[in-house]
């Protein structure tokens, strides 16, 4: 069978992304050049590799196996680049992190592009996704280091305390609510809010919760970032829920006020995932290393070693607060 790594990393893309289009923008190929790869793949094999619907690709049977394959080919490929590379100009290599909204957009750009700065060699491929979504995408081998709410960590997974995230309710500073100390979620509902865009995993977290109560948001406006957010809110356009970090940051230059939430979905303690720290690319661990190293000293556990989830904290379904 000759398949070759373009083959195996477009498969590997289509899959995750659900979509042959999204698929090929990822593996930086025209749709034409990626379609005919995939159904070249089928050929040779003789079998279908995707069942197409109208919503999108997803794999067969077939297609889940080759999957399994390309992963540890393609893992073992980054492993070969990372410990070659070492020996001669430093570490080569590409990371891919999925992490949810808080961390994309509050915790890591710092981190990340002092992380860059000190090695020109290493590339992130940086992806906003639920919490519960990372856990799993880790122990699929779909990603190297995810950081998300503690509570959905997947089982077997290693973890790492990593920060403290705590969601607010932004106000203009004229609001009636702006004097309270908090509010609960539900009381907001018939507010008109200002938020991130379909899909970004603060967005899908807090319809969620909406729905749990047997409501909906009022969405006034979709931007696209959190200090866009902040400034909407501002303006007077409506209300956000945010980050406290992005909050206080924010409220130094325009006219905010915050309120914590009641809900105990608001308080979430941000960990580093893993499957196994020992076993990532050279370029992936040492980024891991540095992650590690930046959390917050009160998160960090007694040992400072890693940590994997009991069985009594594995629960059926996730926690309200895992987003």
């Amino acid at each position: 069978m000759r398949f070759d790594f373009t083959d195996l990393r477009l498969f590997l893309h289509v899959t995750q992304t659900g979509s042959i289009t999204r698929g090929a923008e990822r593996a930086h190929l025209a749709l034409a050049s990626a379609s005919a790869r995939i159904r070249g793949m089928e050929d040779l094999l003789g079998v279908p590799l995707l069942k197409r619907g109208r919503r999108g690709v997803e794999p067969t049977d077939a297609g889940r196996s080759l999957l399994d394959h390309a992963r540890i080919v393609l893992q073992q490929i980054e492993t070969m680049r990372g410990d070659l590379g070492a020996y001669s100009r430093g570490l080569k290599g590409r990371v891919r992190i999925l992490a949810n909204t808080s961390a994309l957009s509050e915790h890591l750009p710092a981190l990340l592009a002092d992380f860059l700065a000190a090695n020109p060699t290493v590339d992130i491929d940086l992806e906003d996704r639920e919490s519960p979504a990372i856990g799993a995408a880790i122990a699929a081998g779909d990603a190297d280091i995810g950081i998300g709410s503690q509570a959905a960590l997947v089982p077997g997974l290693e973890s790492h305390p990593f920060r403290t995230d705590r969601l607010v309710l932004a106000v203009p500073a004229g609001h009636p609510l702006a004097g309270k100390r908090q509010t609960g979620f539900a009381e907001l509902l018939d507010l008109d809010f200002v938020g991130l865009p379909r899909g970004t995993a603060l967005d899908e977290h807090l319809a969620m919760q909406a729905a749990r109560l047997g409501r909906a948001l009022r969405l006034r406006v979709r931007v696209n970032s959190l200090d866009t957010v902040c400034s909407m809110v501002a303006a007077g356009v409506g209300v956000g829920i945010v980050p406290e970090a992005t909050a206080l940051r924010c409220r130094r230059a325009l006219p905010l006020a915050t309120l914590r939430l009641a809900e105990t979905w608001s308080m979430r303690e941000l960990a580093l995932y893993v499957r196994d720290s020992r076993r990532l690319p050279k370029p992936a661990r040492r980024l891991f290393e540095a992650l590690r190293a930046a959390g917050e000293p009160s998160a960090t556990s007694a040992t400072g070693g890693a940590r994997r989830q009991r069985p009594e904290e594995r629960p059926g379904s996730p926690p309200a607060n895992t987003r």
